[in-house]
């Protein structure tokens, strides 16, 4: 591989204008796949092999009026009553243009037989119920621009209007792309800083965006073959910004050092391709691997969130690897032109200039090993603690900004008729053709409304057949309170099998609480699981990658922690609400169901990322020079401003993301962006470097049968490398370099 790569990396920066040429043909073909089957991104709650889901395509098959998306309007007022007759006429207005869009099957009118259970007690709230014949994703945005565009006349009459319900709070406005920006302006200054050079900055730059272009094209046409969920394009954005650049910083960085050593251009790009640009796709493979491993979970919603994040990171990788060294050739020499001011040159082995600190640092950790474990074990373990309390969910319409129509929606609903009214739960009953309906249908009825923590139940909905009905019950609590959950098992564990005994009736709770319920529960599961198998994964990889199994267990425990660590800031800032202000929130959120396993996955690949960077300069001077602890503070040295750089740009990046007004997209920001710091601080700059000095020679012990055994994966892969060729012209004495070992 290590050879194809050289030879891949020398004929792209030969052949710069067909390399460019074929991804301006790469991307125009991807713009029109996009355009003749891509769909805009929304999301659809199967979990297959749960009742919830069972009940969805029971209700599918046999009565899919009740199957189809659904939506709320209400209506409030601060003077007089609904009822009274000037609101009343705008309300009536109101729901009159909703009854003829498109799609809609039926208004339950709060004016009508429901007015019970439709109207507020003091009158002064009422909302209407709207049925679709189509899922969310058929109603799409259009619909939900048409439906919120009905609101004139009841305006008109004074009255305060809102809109919510699943099509609308699945369905709302996307993020703006205010966090991309920052996120890139932080990262453009970090890039200057380290390269010193306004072209080798802008090139990270440029192949990144080239990369998250293509691969939005890319998730638009996932789009048109599955549901690709609404936040998908977001987390895409930031994970393909934040693994752009630093591939591509990565790569720029080995390049210069090879143009600084005196090779000539495409001699410099072959060889950092074949190297870094090999570690590069060994980090980008390892990142695939996890999260595609997501589907195995068997929830399409976590899956298609899968593939749209790994579309983005296969796409950085290719850009990396074949763009980067194009650009790279075609600008040659001219790498290190405008200068930016007041900033020297860097280059990775320039050590007086940049690696000064570095190894000081180095060298303080290896005479005092202990104390500096200790010291970073326990921060990582207190940080860990609050993951205990842990509690998976799924934010709401109650966690949207304030001025958004689904949190008024939800707010007035809560105000008029209680909490419970923003999350009902669906009862799908499969009625016995044996049995009378209504008498089977009275008595579940009654049963579930006698239940506690029922508010209470709505008559039942029978189909055209008279074999299924749709009985809905309103929960004393609101959807993310943990009483609703045991609500739910109560249900189906006490209440439900009695009826059915009785009746002759199979009946499933559904609707969209019990779904996420079921999803939280199912992924919940599942976690442990798949964050061991990703554990093990890691531990095999970098057994084989640097022929020692202390290091890789040395690894995968610390990266364990780190994570950990990542977890324990997300339950205290989102649950416990510890500087919820200072992240855009208001009220207290579970953590999202699939957060921690999405979250494992990116950080695993992210992780092995900085792991073989400091890892292979360690090991190199350990095979050079036999001192263990020289080694150690040579590899910090030399790596340290590179991965300072990479750290920086993702924790910017990340960072950045806070601002957007999903609390699940903040949630991502704040954890990858604590994770990212506390990896490339505590983690390789004090547990890793204590650990490795503790254990001495004994980190590349491995046994005999082993090392027969493992592949030999040469990641650096400069050992099967040609002779490097000269530069014929050298390069200027700004760019002359220090090449001593750090003692």
């Amino acid at each position: 591989m290590t050879l194809a790569l050289y030879r891949l990396g020398r004929w792209c920066a030969r052949h710069s204008w067909p390399v460019i040429a074929l991804w301006v043909v790469a991307a125009l073909v991807t713009a029109g796949a996009a355009a003749r089957w891509g769909e805009a991104s929304s999301e659809s709650i199967e979990i297959p092999g749960t009742e919830s889901q069972r009940a969805i395509d029971l209700l599918e098959e046999r009565f899919p009026e009740a199957a189809g998306g659904r939506a709320r309007v209400v209506f409030a007022t601060d003077e007089g009553k609904v009822t009274d007759p000037a609101p009343r006429s705008g309300i009536e207005g109101t729901l009159d243009q909703i009854r003829v869009l498109p799609h809609v099957t039926q208004v339950i009118d709060p004016f009508g037989p429901a007015a019970a259970f439709l109207v507020s007690d003091d009158e002064r709230i009422a909302f209407a119920e709207i049925a679709y014949d189509t899922t969310a994703r058929e109603v799409g945005t259009d619909g939900v621009a048409a439906l919120t565009a009905t609101d004139a006349p009841a305006l008109a009459a004074g009255l305060d209007v809102a809109y919510g319900g699943p099509v609308v709070e699945r369905l709302g406005p996307e993020e703006t792309r205010t966090s991309e920006l920052i996120g890139l302006s932080v990262a453009i200054v970090v890039l200057a800083v380290a390269f010193g050079s306004v072209v080798a900055m802008a090139l990270p730059m440029l192949t990144s965006l080239v990369g998250l272009g293509i691969g939005f094209l890319l998730i638009r046409v996932l789009g048109g073959f599955t549901e690709v969920t609404s936040f998908a394009p977001i987390l895409a954005s930031m994970i393909g910004i934040a693994v752009g650049i630093d591939y591509a910083l990565f790569i720029v960085t080995r390049h210069r050092q090879h143009l600084a050593e005196g090779m000539a251009v495409d001699e410099a790009v072959a060889r950092a391709i074949a190297t870094s640009g090999q570690a590069v796709i060994f980090a980008g493979l390892t990142v695939l691997i996890a999260i595609l491993g997501l589907a195995l979970v068997g929830i399409p919603l976590v899956a298609a969130l899968g593939y749209a994040v790994s579309l983005v990171v296969a796409v950085a990788v290719l850009v990396a690897v074949t763009l980067l060294p194009a650009l790279l050739g075609l600008f040659g020499e001219r790498i290190d032109r405008l200068r930016v001011p007041g900033v020297q040159l860097r280059f990775e082995t320039d050590h007086q200039a940049s690696g000064a600190v570095s190894a000081r640092w180095a060298r303080l950790v290896t005479r005092r090993p202990w104390p500096f474990l200790a010291a970073g074990v326990a921060v990582l373990a207190v940080l860990a603690i609050p993951v205990f309390d842990l509690q998976l969910g799924w934010p709401d319409a109650g966690n949207r900004p304030v001025e958004t129509t689904e949190r008024r929606a939800y707010d007035l609903l809560a105000a008029g008729f209680g909490d419970g009214f923003n999350g009902p739960l669906l009862l799908a009953v499969d009625l016995d053709t044996a049995t009378e309906p209504t008498a089977a249908l009275a008595a579940i009825t009654t049963a579930v409304a006698d239940t506690p923590g029922v508010q209470l139940v709505v008559p039942a909905q029978l189909n055209p057949a008279g074999d299924t009905a749709v009985i809905q019950a309103i929960p004393d609590s609101s959807p993310q309170d943990a009483a609703t959950e045991e609500l739910v098992d109560h249900l189906r564990t006490n209440t439900i099998p009695t009826l059915e005994e009785d009746t002759r009736a199979v009946v499933e709770v559904t609707g969209t609480t019990a779904a996420f319920i079921d999803i939280s529960k199912r992924l919940a599961e599942r976690l442990v699981g798949f964050i061991a198998a990703v554990v093990l994964l890691s531990f095999v990889l970098l057994t084989a990658v640097f022929r020692s199994p202390l290091v890789a267990l040395k690894a995968a425990l610390v990266n364990l922690l780190g994570i950990a660590a990542a977890y324990g800031v997300l339950v205290a800032v989102f649950q416990w609400g510890w500087g919820l202000g200072l992240v855009g929130l208001e009220e207290t959120v579970p953590v999202i169901s699939f957060l921690p396993m999405m979250m494992f996955a990116i950080l695993f690949g992210l992780s092995m990322d900085y792991e073989v960077f400091i890892l292979s300069r360690v090991r190199e001077e350990w095979l050079a020079s036999g001192d263990p602890t020289s080694s150690i503070v040579h590899g910090i040295a030399v790596s340290a401003r590179v991965i300072t750089a990479a750290a920086l740009i993702m924790i910017s990046v990340f960072a950045s993301f806070v601002l957007g007004d999903s609390p699940e997209i903040k949630m991502f920001g704040v954890g990858l962006a604590v994770a990212v710091a506390l990896d490339a601080t505590i983690v390789r700059m004090i547990v890793v470097p204590a650990t490795m000095t503790l254990l001495g020679a004994r980190n590349w012990w491995i046994p005999g049968w082993l090392d027969r055994i493992l592949p030999r994966l040469d990641i650096e892969g400069e050992t099967v490398l040609p002779p490097p060729q000269p530069n014929p012209v050298p390069r200027g004495d700004d760019t002359l370099i220090h090449q001593e070992r750090i003692p």
